[in-house]
């Protein structure tokens, strides 16, 4: 069935034409022109502020974005998705994250069925899970208490729970310590494996079929290592759980069914933090920090769902991703956590934004004729500063920001916050205002390198600052990225739930795999594949 495009809609025309309006105007030049820039284009809600007047927007540019919000019927989606229907329509599953977190009392049903208790199930499941190994009655094959925790997954299995876990150390079991494994590449777990004792280890296996060939390869390559340290393959059972809903792969591995955590294919992979996914998390942090994370993408996930338009933190910064991508060209967009603790943000942000919206289609299966999801990237901000925040200055193209800043770090070393604060600001300010050649003149600077020291400014950028990163600042910060990544994909007419892009790549994996560990020359391909693989089979010890 064939929908109007969303460049044919009224809405979209009255932006491009809005947006020639404001294509020459300069941000220095609003800012000078309004003194209560700030007051207009800044929100308050969950902890959070939200700056973000140092945009190349007007109040009318505001009105007509959400007006254009209004024509996608924005609300009506937001609302499908909390009331269970099946907006992921392509693999007819209802897109219900917000379940694993809710705090209320009603029901939330799937086909009839209500799985708020479900997820409470799994919740006390963890519960027990981790006042077990807290109270260290997690006994290994040996009698030793565990102490090691570590996660093998991949993709949402993997980036989800290794940036919340990194972002959260400070709040750790003193007596716990964890590692992650996701890349089939043998270094990765290699390395990983040398740094365990396997009387003290356990290990988290996380696949919801127990096939998923990268994680089932590391974890078997992990059994194999448990069973030659301990001499005993009943070992397994004591050092291995499971993540999944395959019970009798999980038993021909050699895990006791009891210690299978479920899931729901109501969960997509990179939204899963908040399910028995993040298992690893709950351990290393305990139940009542893993609550909190929950309590506060609760909060947030409230705020997007009944706060007007105008003041819903998710959808100023999705529509104002949709007006840089779409009505100035911008191809990417930076995310710049002045937090180190956030080091993995940026990464695990990649996948939640780009598998979601790297689309080409709408839901309808029509081909767009408009840019879709921008290439996102970024680095902590203050790392960023000396690495390539010289392309955001003085480069050619316009890249839209996201500063995230806390004003207290989770450690008090006098100065540090101070001097991170200032970076943080001072940045967006340079990114702002740029430097005048009167200004640069003002300086005494030569005639013959002025031109070098020019910045032309206008480059636009969010500000989000919170107080502390704590779990419930953390649940807030990852639901409204959830949340912005939806806004866009309804702007866009996209299913951002399925990642049907994903597979082509498993699927030739799955051909080539028994071809390069055959012998004899390959021959089924191109000329380059046949040569990349004969070339590899040639040269091996």
């Amino acid at each position: 069935m064939e929908t109007t495009l969303i460049t044919q809609l009224s809405t979209w025309k009255q932006l491009q034409a809005h947006q020639q309006t404001l294509n020459t105007v300069h941000l220095r030049d609003m800012f000078a022109e309004d003194s209560e820039r700030f007051a207009k284009f800044s929100i308050q809600a969950c902890d959070l502020l939200l700056d973000y007047s140092k945009n190349r927007i007007t109040s009318e540019t505001m009105n007509q974005l959400f007006q254009f919000a209004n024509e996608v019927k924005l609300q009506d989606w937001i609302k499908r998705m909390f009331q269970g229907e099946k907006i992921n329509h392509t693999e007819q599953r209802a897109v219900l994250h917000t379940a694993l977190r809710y705090q209320g009392n009603e029901a939330i049903e799937v086909d009839g069925h209500n799985v708020v208790p479900d997820v409470q199930a799994v919740i006390n499941k963890i519960q027990q899970f981790v006042t077990q190994v807290h109270e260290a009655k997690w006994i290994g094959h040996t009698g030793k208490a565990i102490d090691t925790i570590v996660n093998i997954g991949i993709g949402g299995s993997d980036l989800g729970p290794v940036m919340v876990a990194r972002a959260l150390k400070a709040y750790y079991h003193p007596c716990l310590q964890c590692h992650f494994v996701s890349n089939v590449d043998a270094t990765h777990l290699g390395e990983t494996l040398k740094l365990l004792n396997p009387e003290t280890t356990l290990f988290i296996v996380a696949s919801k079929t127990f096939t998923t060939q990268e994680t089932m390869l590391n974890a078997n390559s992990a059994r194999q290592w448990l069973i030659n340290k301990l001499k005993d393959e009943s070992a397994v059972a004591k050092h291995f759980v499971a993540l999944s809903t395959a019970r009798e792969e999980v038993i021909k591995f050699g895990i006791n069914p009891d210690n299978m955590f479920e899931f729901w294919d109501w969960v997509g992979g990179r939204y899963s933090l908040w399910s028995a996914i993040g298992l690893s998390i709950a351990v290393m942090i305990g139940m009542d920090n893993f609550s909190k994370l929950l309590n506060g993408a609760y909060e947030m996930d409230q705020h997007f769902l009944n706060t007007p338009l105008e003041n819903n933190i998710p959808v100023i910064m999705g529509l104002l991703g949709v007006w840089y991508n779409n009505f100035f060209g911008a191809k990417t967009h930076v995310i710049l956590p002045y937090d180190y603790a956030l080091e993995y943000f940026p990464a695990y942000s990649q996948q939640l934004i780009m598998e979601s919206l790297g689309k080409r289609v709408t839901r309808e299966g029509q081909v767009v004729d408009y840019a879709t999801c921008p290439i996102t990237w970024g680095a902590p901000g203050n790392n960023g500063q000396h690495a390539f925040y010289q392309l955001l200055h003085q480069g050619t193209h316009i890249v839209p920001a996201d500063f995230i800043v806390a004003i207290e770090g989770q450690y008090d070393l006098p100065g540090h916050q101070d001097a991170t604060l200032s970076n943080a600001f001072a940045q967006t300010l340079a990114l702002m205002k740029g430097r005048t050649e009167e200004e640069a003149r003002a300086k005494n600077m030569a005639e013959d390198i002025l031109p070098h020291r020019l910045f032309p400014g206008n480059q636009p950028t969010n500000t989000l600052v919170y107080q502390k990163l704590t779990p419930n600042i953390l649940g807030k910060l990852i639901a409204l990225y959830e949340h912005k990544t939806f806004v866009q994909g309804v702007c866009w007419g996209l299913n951002p739930f399925d990642q049907w892009g994903v597979e082509l790549g498993k699927e030739m994996a799955g051909q080539l795999l028994p071809e390069i560990q055959a012998a004899g020359a390959v021959t089924a391909h191109d000329a380059s594949t046949n040569g990349l693989l004969n070339y590899v089979k040639a040269h091996r010890a």
